[in-house]
């Protein structure tokens, strides 16, 4: 009654309204500012272009169209009922262009529904969620940039326009179902083109040649630099014969002593790593952690918005993680220096602080890098109250902070030679290293992680006996190594995103997406923690770099991120940068469509003939993935498909590998009843077919070698499956079955679950009607009013022919009749379609 006459409101009477991203957050920060404060989450992005072409319109100044995400709308509701009452509205987003936007988005909703007339929108920022740092943020707030929203729209107008114009190019051109991305694209370029390096590659052999020796003190070894009178290189030996020549010559002049001709030592000093930017952080979590990218961030995301410490509450642990800055607060520093100066010792503190400057030239230097909120916080406080990964990720981000202002390590090279003058066919000689630490200053806390070892890195930690010029130190024997060299390496998540930083290509914030899209996109695969493309990754790569190759040249990436920085930064209008971004790709996006042959741009290879039929032997990309081919589409009515097996490529597999692909399906023999038992390879993968019963081969399994008695064992597995499927049947649709993931509801049209306390068996019809009611509608390709339509047929039929009078026995029987021989002739006609298309033999691609 109150609410009809205007009297409602909301329950929470606070003055001021202020939103953040996320309900984590939200609790956090609620504590902070007290009853005048209300603090709601928009759960992320609340707007998005409208997924369908023309939401971008470059005829009309790139104009965009958006809705509300409809997961997100009940929060934006939420928000509005907030604000209708709030005197202030605070607009407290993450700091970088996508908080900017999220705050932006939300302005706009307010103002469209007349929420803001008369009252104060502030924008709020701050790269850590602590008290003194939410109030001060409060107390200063600033305007919209509608820099930075400019340069978040421009990226995704971008974004959208690549999508939506080179997609369907790839459609047609290479297989369907596939997207191009403008940041991905790049980023896959760099995986294929590192693949195609190691298929390249040529291995070399040479041999390494050392000296073992004896000493009181402790054995060691020495390599062999010099070698008939000049230096030598690994590869001055490259094979068997010369390398063991070698060491006969060297044995022989030794005589079973090395003289000490020279011993050298040189202190030098490391410097610690700068503070984590999200590259660097990204990085050294999958070296040391094994986390990928989007694992990190998902963690340091929670480390962000704040972790339960006990009586303490919801504590933001760690500072924004979205940065590419290395500079540190005069507070944090002081901070830094305090509890170095306490745990450590003043010993471990250097004269003044250490200061940063980022290595990238649109590093952002008014944030800060990824630190703790509080050192205090050590990692053994904070451990009972974090899972694993945070406790991980924290100790990880507190070290390399404390280690970042403590004193330099000192460390002492000692080198030493030994001269064999007098050896066949001029002067050798073997040298020796070591290094010892003389103080570890920051090494005591933290060392960063390689990709790779170095030799200084094998020299590290090696002590070396005390040695003097002139002594001479025994020969145990001399020691000749064969080696290979080896192709580069194939990328790893932290070797990737170093590469991506060095190019230019993205941004902090876009590491982990572009990561995630190639995988999900499955263009590549991790192996053994390293990126391989696959086929298909490839192709559209291969397609992309051919016809598209300025919009995956790593330049052409970085020049349009450093332009959207400058957009950022006001130094640049974001609609003359799309205009000349957008005309030359749509003219060759339309040029393209028209000129490119699609057994081109798929990768399509011919692999030589096959001895039996003298027919070619070709692999090519597919709908359902690579594919052998014998014969010519042109000159053969029949022709042979065989799908390749898993881990085979089209790029890498040979003429024999291929012709072994049409051995399937092979028949292995009869069943007891007399059906005949046949293995081969479809659309799903490998399978045993008994009589009219396919069944599919166990991951384990191998079509190639699978023998009778296994075939029928699988074949025997899935009868008793189905044997056992129908759990109950009410005879009107409904159906309790089992399924792969248990046992599970149906009425054809929805599926529902079991709740796990009750017994499949025991369930009534009522309860499985009202479980499908509550149930979600199938998404398929029509989405929910597809399926809602579905529903609805059945009751509109109902209801229609309630209303109809009721036909006449003669009528109802000609009727059917007509129904009948109508379906029949369009099961006919599209009988003849599908034969007429598809070519002999292509079941088995």
């Amino acid at each position: 009654m109150w609410r009809a006459v205007g009297f409602w409101k909301p329950r929470c009477m606070a003055k001021n309204l202020l939103i953040v991203e996320s309900p984590a957050k939200a609790k956090t920060i609620n504590k902070y500012l007290g009853k005048d404060f209300q603090v709601l989450a928009s759960y992320g992005h609340v707007r998005d272009l409208k997924p369908k072409e023309g939401a971008v319109d470059p005829d009309h100044g790139f104009a965009m169209a958006y809705e509300i995400i409809e997961r997100n709308q009940k929060h934006v509701d939420a928000i509005a009922r907030a604000a209708q009452v709030a005197d202030d509205i605070y607009l407290a987003t993450d700091l970088d262009r996508e908080g900017e936007a999220i705050s932006w988005h939300i302005s706009e909703i307010l103002q469209q529904r007349g929420l803001t007339k008369g009252k104060q929108l502030h924008r709020v920022v701050f790269s850590e969620i602590t008290p003194k740092a939410i109030k001060a943020a409060v107390a200063q707030p600033r305007q919209l940039s509608h820099d930075l929203v400019d340069a978040q729209q421009a990226r995704r107008a971008l974004d959208y326009l690549v999508g939506f114009n080179l997609s369907p190019v790839l459609w047609r051109k290479v297989q369907r179902g596939l997207s191009a991305g403008r940041v991905q694209s790049p980023a896959l370029r760099m995986i294929v083109e590192r693949e195609e390096e190691i298929e390249a590659f040529v291995a070399r052999e040479y041999w390494s040649v050392e000296a073992a020796l004896r000493h009181p003190e402790g054995d060691f070894s020495a390599r062999l630099t010099r070698l008939y009178g000049k230096k030598f290189e690994q590869f001055d030996l490259t094979n068997e014969a010369d390398a063991m020549a070698a060491r006969a010559a060297l044995k022989e002049a030794a005589h079973g002593r090395l003289t000490v001709s020279d011993v050298g030592s040189k202190e030098r000093k490391r410097r610690p790593a700068p503070p984590f930017t999200t590259s660097t952080l990204q990085q050294e979590a999958a070296r040391k952690l094994g986390f990928s990218t989007s694992r990190t961030m998902k963690v340091a995301q929670g480390l962000y918005e704040g972790v339960s410490l006990g009586s303490e509450g919801n504590v933001g642990l760690i500072t924004y993680m979205r940065t590419d800055s290395v500079a540190l607060s005069e507070d944090a520093v002081g901070e830094l220096r305090q509890l170095i100066a306490r745990d450590y010792g003043n010993k471990a503190l250097p004269d003044h602080p250490q200061v940063y400057k980022s290595k990238s030239k649109n590093a952002q230097e008014a944030h800060e890098a990824i630190r703790p909120t509080s050192a205090m916080y050590t990692p053994r406080e904070v451990a009972s109250f974090l899972n694993d990964e945070q406790r991980k990720l924290y100790e990880l981000i507190w070290k390399r902070t404390v280690a970042c202002q403590m004193i330099h390590a000192t460390l002492n090279t000692v080198s030493v030679d030994f001269a064999l003058p007098h050896a066949q066919g001029g002067e050798a000689g073997f040298r020796s290293t070591g290094t010892t630490v003389v103080d570890p200053g920051f090494l005591a806390v933290y060392e960063e992680g390689r990709d790779q070892k170095s030799a200084e890195d094998d020299d590290e930690g090696r002590r070396l006996p005390r040695l003097e010029k002139g002594e001479q130190v025994a020969l145990h024997d001399i020691l000749a190594d064969q080696h290979f060299t080896e192709p580069p390496p194939r990328y790893s998540e932290a070797s990737l995103v170093k590469s991506l930083e060095e190019h230019g290509i993205g941004r902090p914030s876009t590491y982990a997406s572009i990561i995630q899209v190639l995988l999900n996109r499955e263009y590549v695969l991790l192996d053994s923690r390293r990126f391989k493309p696959t086929d298909v990754g490839r192709a559209v790569s291969k397609f992309l770099t051919q016809h598209f190759t300025r919009y995956v040249d790593y330049d052409f990436t970085a020049k349009l991120e450093d332009e959207l920085d400058a957009v950022s930064r006001g130094e640049e209008a974001w609609v003359p940068l799309m205009e000349r971004f957008w005309q030359p790709f749509k003219q060759q996006v339309e040029e393209k469509t028209e000129t490119v042959d699609r057994s081109e741009a798929t990768g399509a290879r011919e692999l030589g003939n096959d001895p039996k039929s003298g027919k070619p032997v070709s692999v090519r990309l597919g709908r359902y993935g690579p594919y052998a081919q014998i014969g010519d589409k042109d000159t053969d009515e029949k022709l042979q498909f065989a799908s390749l097996r898993p881990g085979q490529s089209m790029h890498t597999i040979t003429l024999e590998d291929a012709l072994e692909l049409f051995k399937l399906p092979r028949k292995l023999g009869q069943a007891e009843n007399g059906d005949e038992v046949s293995v081969g390879v479809g659309r799903f993968g490998p399978f045993v077919k008994q009589g009219s019963t396919y069944a599919s081969l166990k991951a384990e399994d191998d079509p190639y070698t699978i023998e009778l008695p296994r075939a029928l064992q699988i074949v025997q597995e899935k009868l008793e499956l189905l044997a056992n499927r129908v759990i109950q049947d009410f005879g009107n649709g409904v159906q309790v079955l089992n399924g792969r993931f248990g046992p599970y509801i149906t009425d054809g049209e929805k599926n529902a679950r079991i709740p796990k306390d009750q017994d499949p068996k025991t369930l009534t019809e009522a309860q499985c009607v009202e479980l499908l009611a509550a149930a979600p509608v199938k998404k398929g390709r029509g989405g929910a009013r597809k399926a809602a339509a579905k529903k609805a047929a059945p009751a509109a039929k109902k209801a229609a022919a309630k209303k109809a009078p009721a036909e006449k026995p003669a009528a109802k029987k000609a009727a059917a009749k007509k129904t009948t021989a109508k379906k029949t002739a369009t099961k006919k006609t599209a009988a003849k379609k599908a034969t007429a298309k598809k070519p002999a033999g292509k079941a088995k691609a």
